[in-house]
């Protein structure tokens, strides 16, 4: 007979499934402003996530510089919440009320969406968390205040700054190219004057602004952000009535609806003449408005239009590796036909001066559609690694410093904010709220500073990898790189040197410097 044995039964012991928590947050539109502001929060909700052993990290999703007000605009928002739907996400973190919306009805509504889908969110600021919430009182209560907190700051900032318009107190806080503050004044930055006179000088002399900037950059003289100078900054440097030391407020102006409109006489102007020093005199200023004038008129361009744009994808991308001067566009011709060569701006002024040669253009195409296919059949040997080097520069502590100085500024601005409110409803004295007032700007410019000398340290290695990590979804396509194109180029090339007429080297905008040769047959 056979022998049975038992064998009990031992309840499968399952790891606990963890909650997706997801994050979200408004950042601001500018490139290199945005990477920085995703990585200091990326490693905030890391690090926050990660003190929560149950959590597990879903993500983070970010609008770029959207009033909370309008949430249809809002895509990264709108994508989030269908990922809820879809089972994705189990919860949400967010900043404050403020930063999901400033509009009760949405905020309630969003709530109670979630709800439903059994997803909570969880308000850092207000530490509201809508899962243990009895009661969507307090809820409605805050949104109510955030969204009346909105108009209420935007109708005081208003107020205060009409008040400083008329008086002339009005202080820019971002000064443009040739001054800088100082103690809530504007003033002269010699050296950049001396570009701007220079600037003005040449245009008076008939140079249009793609010859001016040109001039700038074979100098190597930096713009204000530390960039080359293109024709779009000089016509503004020469447009712009400040340079006379005179100032035009409200040029532009926001609605009701929390849209940015250009002033055409729909709000009050404020012109303040004598607001600081001037660097062009006002007849200086008046020739030169009425040169451009002439030149859009000779060329039948109009002042606002397209025609300022660049027609080729290698104009001003192509620098001489003997002078570095850039190239011009040119037409050659032969026997058999015309062909188009890219020729140093120096040496078709003065062949002493340079002998680098002209190069064509169909070499030039050529040499980067092999470029391209190169990277595509060894990406895994040159981007990988050069991305996986990048990944390992450690910003993690200059991240955390960049958040504390953000704090500071956040806490600053309140403080700012308290003042014009105690200012407008009449319980502080001109000359203590100016005074209290210049105090927290004074701070409020160092910390800004203090965060762009790190801001910068970062942006570089950061933009960098976005660039190489763009490009390698590029060329991991399985699409062979057929034929140039305008647009691959210019997003992916900062520009080319010309070492001599077959040798060229791809400066590219992740930082990679890839040489290729012309083949000719």
């Amino acid at each position: 007979m056979a022998k049975i044995t038992k064998i009990e039964a031992t309840p499968a012991v399952r790891a606990a499934k963890k909650i997706r928590v997801a994050a979200y947050a408004r950042v601001s539109t500018d490139s290199n402003e945005q990477l920085l502001s995703l990585d200091t929060q990326k490693e905030h909700y890391d690090s926050y996530i990660k003190a929560h052993p149950e959590w597990e990290y879903a993500g983070l999703y970010y609008d770029e510089g959207i009033s909370g007000t309008k949430m249809d605009k809002r895509n990264s928002l709108l994508q989030m919440l269908k990922d809820c739907e879809d089972g994705k996400i189990d919860k949400v973190i967010t900043k404050s009320i403020s930063r999901l919306s400033r509009n009760t009805t949405d905020t309630l509504e969003m709530v109670r969406k979630l709800s439903k889908l059994g997803i909570y969110i969880f308000f850092e600021k207000e530490n509201i968390d809508t899962e243990h919430m009895s009661s969507e009182l307090m809820l409605t209560i805050l949104s109510s205040i955030a969204e009346s907190e909105s108009r209420s700051i935007s109708e005081n900032s208003k107020w205060s700054i009409r008040h400083r318009f008329e008086a002339g107190t009005y202080i820019i806080s971002y000064p443009p190219y040739g001054y800088e503050n100082k103690d809530g004044k504007m003033v002269i930055v010699p050296d950049e004057a001396e570009v701007v006179k220079a600037i003005f000088s040449m245009a008076l002399s008939g140079d249009g602004s793609h010859r001016i900037a040109n001039v700038l950059n074979e100098m190597n003289i930096p713009s204000k952000k530390g960039a080359k100078w293109h024709p779009s900054t000089v016509q503004g440097i020469l447009k712009n009535e400040k340079y006379t030391g005179d100032v035009i407020f409200q040029k532009t102006y926001t609605d009701s609806s929390f849209n940015r409109h250009t002033n055409y006489g729909e709000e009050n102007m404020y012109l303040c003449k004598n607001h600081h020093e001037p660097i062009i005199s006002h007849e200086e200023f008046e020739l030169v408005a009425q040169a451009m004038e002439q030149r859009c008129k000779e060329k039948s361009i109009e002042p606002e239009g397209d025609k300022y744009l660049k027609r080729y994808a290698f104009s001003g991308k192509i620098i001489c590796g003997e002078c570095g001067c850039t190239f011009k566009r040119r037409f050659h011709y032969k026997p058999s036909g015309e062909y188009i060569a890219w020729t140093c701006a120096k040496h078709i002024e003065d062949k002493d001066s340079c002998s680098m040669l002209y190069v064509t253009d169909t070499d030039l195409k050529l040499a980067f559609v092999r470029l391209i296919r190169k990277l595509q059949a060894g990406h895994v040997q040159v981007l990988k690694p050069f991305i996986a080097a990048l990944k390992g520069i450690n910003n993690k502590e200059r991240l955390h410093d960049v958040m504390t100085l953000e704090d500071k500024i956040e806490k600053n601005l309140e403080q700012q904010q308290v003042l014009i409110n105690l200012r407008s409803a009449g319980y502080l004295e001109p000359e203590i709220y100016h005074a209290e007032k210049n105090t927290l700007m004074v701070e409020a410019d160092r910390l800004q500073k203090a965060k762009q000398i790190l801001s910068s340290t970062i942006n570089g290695d950061l933009t960098h990898l976005d660039e190489a990590q763009k490009l390698l979804r590029f060329v991991s396509k399985k699409t062979e790189f057929a034929e140039f194109s305008d647009e691959v180029f210019l997003e992916y090339v900062e520009n080319i040197t010309v070492a001599d007429r077959s040798t060229f080297i791809f400066n590219l905008k992740c930082g990679l410097k890839l040489t290729e040769k012309a083949v000719r047959s």
